[in-house]
């Protein structure tokens, strides 16, 4: 299967096989690494793409639709009533600098926001672990 293949190319090229032991960041960082271009984060507006600044939403059934995560990836939009967003992740936006610093820069990630934002919205760096 998947995994499997996954163990053999990390045998190919020299990387030792370990287990992140609980802690999802080093996935959702990986994830990141591959979707960075499909980021959306809160604004006082709700959900929009950062690069191209388009309303998204949240499907009401995702579990995170009750948390309200400032910065997102997603994997795809499906439209229906709205644009939303499928398959999304909470992220940390200083990640983005981390595994795609040809595509963003600072100022694109200024978290405006944190400023006008009430501030019960949105979680903060240290509320995300």
């Amino acid at each position: 299967g998947r995994r499997s293949q996954l163990e053999g190319l990390m045998e190919r090229i020299e990387i030792d096989l370990t287990s992140c032991e609980g802690d999802n960041i080093p996935i959702r960082k990986a994830i990141t690494a591959g979707y960075f271009y499909h980021t959306a984060r809160l604004t006082r507006g709700g959900y929009k793409t950062v690069k191209h600044q388009q309303t998204v939403y949240i499907h009401p059934n995702s579990c995170l639709f009750e948390e309200q995560p400032r910065w997102l990836i997603y994997h795809e939009l499906v439209f229906t009533t709205k644009e939303f967003m499928r398959q999304i992740i909470e992220i940390d936006s200083t990640w983005l600098l981390e595994v795609a610093p040809h595509y963003y820069k600072s100022k694109d990630l200024e978290d405006a926001s944190s400023k006008k934002m009430p501030k019960k919205m949105g979680k903060t760096r240290e509320e995300l672990g």
